[in-house]
């Protein structure tokens, strides 16, 4: 079983988490962690911005990433929302164990 990080940022917190219980309510993750305010600094229509910004840690299966994906996107209000993803490689067996059954409950 492939196990990924995906990452998501939210201008809100109240954003932030109503993905984040949408995600595991919906058993598409077993754990969202939210961390901010952060500061996001990118190019946007040609302008330098800066902005507040809430960060999703979503831990999921990687044959789940279109599930979530969409469902970042039902819910984000942002015209072209961050949605990547990175694999993990390495993770404790007990972790992993309680992740894999998490993501396999009925949602």
């Amino acid at each position: 079983m492939e196990f990924i990080q995906v990452m998501t940022t939210t201008g809100t917190r109240e954003e932030a988490q109503a993905i984040a219980r949408d995600l595991v309510g919906k058993a598409l993750a077993g754990c969202v962690q939210i961390v901010g305010p952060i500061e996001s600094t990118y190019r946007w229509r040609g302008a330098v911005e800066t902005s507040a910004e809430h960060l999703c840690l979503i831990k999921t299966r990687r044959d789940l990433f279109p599930r979530v994906e969409s469902a970042i996107r039902e819910r984000h209000s942002y015209e072209t929302p961050e949605i990547t993803a990175v694999p993990i490689t390495q993770g404790g067996t007990g972790y992993l164990a309680w992740l894999a059954e998490a993501l396999s409950s009925p949602a």
